[in-house]
């Protein structure tokens, strides 16, 4: 007798992820109570489910939602506010006055949703932030039914949020017990940079994340000007400065990483470290380019971010997928370096494991979350399709995505964005846009 299900999904592809390297034709995938049972062929499917919901995706490949491993979601309202000038002169000169000025629960609150409803479109699922006032980025998250991965920032300076490190962390600790159990959320501690978080500070996070079982989310190695001056600090590089305080581990998520020598490459892959590896963002701000092809080779784990769409412009993993890809095979000089399947494992698989959440999302296998993403290829500019794999990497966009599912629930149906209106958005961004905007333009 056929067994009841909320959902089945039929689609013409189905990339797993789990196993690699495999594309399913003529598949379905049935979800009940917001988590994969099955995946079969379609014959074998009408046979064994009895679903509620059928939907066909007849031309179409499904795929686990993608992953952004690092942004910082509410600084979608700074987009395009200060581009093309180098890093520090970006953010101590225009990001960090605006934020100032202008930084609050409702900043946060707004940015994040207009970043969230960004970020479903392109076939997002999931992301890492890190940001002020966490509880309104969280909320913000829930209200479009986001998976979020969200940062326990700690500065070692004071802000709107918080004065101190103990400040930062009480409140970020706190905003974690209080919202630990929702099945979307689950939270990292996002100490900046080693340029502003100080040794004991470190102790400090490195503790709570040991009691905690949190992962650490630190931007580290992005630029050569904060190697230098931790070398004339510290006398160490930032990377062997976090190995002597005990913070590289596996729980350790390393944003950027761009200047990297071999001791470091081997000391990440030695603690079992994971990168966020943000190739538009470093590009943007002429950071440099992540070695990821030596990093894989070395067995580091790679996930792939957008940083803010203040950095990037977009918060868009389908175009960091495929500039990752080029980048690595122009920088090694190898074309077969980090082909199509691997490029899609760091957009989703590589993502869920630094966060440690690879048991529940990142892949389509039976017993984790219905996170997933369909893309329609009938389109004349993705024809014809040899490999579907290849076709996601190198060709398709984020205008492509169709359908996209959170722990089994409709967030986008036929391109539209479900729970939030479009209009609106636009609207809050040119509120914001309008006190946002620098006094002599």
């Amino acid at each position: 007798m056929p067994l009841p299900i909320d959902l089945l999904i039929e689609a013409k592809w189905i990339i797993p992820v789990e196993p690699t390297d495999i594309v399913l034709e003529n598949h379905s995938i049935a979800i009940d109570k917001g988590r994969i049972v099955a995946i079969l062929q379609h014959s074998e499917a009408k046979i064994r489910y009895t679903p509620s919901e059928t939907k066909k995706l007849p031309n179409h490949i499904l795929t686990p939602g993608l992953v952004n491993l690092h942004t910082h979601a509410a600084m979608s309202l700074l987009r395009g506010l200060a581009d093309d000038l180098p890093l520090m002169d970006w953010l101590k000169n225009h990001i960090w006055p605006a934020e100032a000025k202008h930084v609050s629960p409702q900043f946060v609150y707004d940015g994040t949703l207009l970043a969230c409803a960004e970020m479903l479109r392109s076939g997002i699922t999931c992301f890492n932030d890190m940001y002020f006032f966490p509880s309104a980025a969280a909320k913000a998250a829930l209200t479009l039914g986001m998976r979020a991965a969200i940062g326990l920032i700690t500065i070692d300076f004071p802000t709107a949020y918080a004065a101190d490190t103990d400040d930062y962390l009480a409140k970020g600790m706190s905003i974690r017990d209080e919202m630990r159990d929702h099945p979307l959320l689950s939270f990292c501690l996002a100490p900046h940079a080693p340029y502003t978080v100080g040794d004991r500070s470190f102790a400090k996070v490195l503790t709570l994340a040991e009691q905690c079982d949190m992962p650490i989310h630190l931007h580290i190695h992005e630029t050569r000007q904060e190697i230098d001056e931790s070398l004339g600090q510290y006398g160490l590089r930032p990377i062997e400065r976090m190995h002597r305080l005990g913070v590289l581990g596996p729980a350790f998520i390393g944003v950027h990483c761009v200047y990297l020598d071999p001791r470091e490459m081997e000391l990440l892959a030695q603690h079992g470290c994971s990168v966020a590896h943000c190739p538009s963002s470093n590009l943007k701000l002429a950071s440099g380019i992540s070695p990821i092809a030596a990093l894989s080779e070395n067995g580091v784990n790679i996930g792939l971010g957008t940083d803010s769409a203040a950095s990037n412009n977009r918060l868009d993993i389908l175009q960091e997928m495929r500039l990752a890809s080029l980048l690595a095979k122009g920088q090694s000089g190898r074309a077969e370096a980090v082909g199509a399947h691997q490029a899609l494992r760091m957009a989703t698989l590589g993502g869920a494991r630094a966060l440690g959440l690879d048991a529940e999302t990142g892949s389509i296998c039976p017993g984790k979350w219905a996170d997933l993403c369909a893309f329609r290829i009938n389109d004349s500019t993705l024809a014809p399709c040899y490999d579907p794999v290849s076709l996601l990497a190198y060709s398709a966009g984020r205008e492509h995505v169709s359908d996209v599912w959170v722990a089994g629930k409709a967030r986008v149906s036929d391109g539209k964005l479900l729970g939030a209106n479009e209009i609106e958005l636009i609207n809050l961004a040119a509120l914001w846009q309008n006190q946002l905007r620098p006094q002599n333009t």
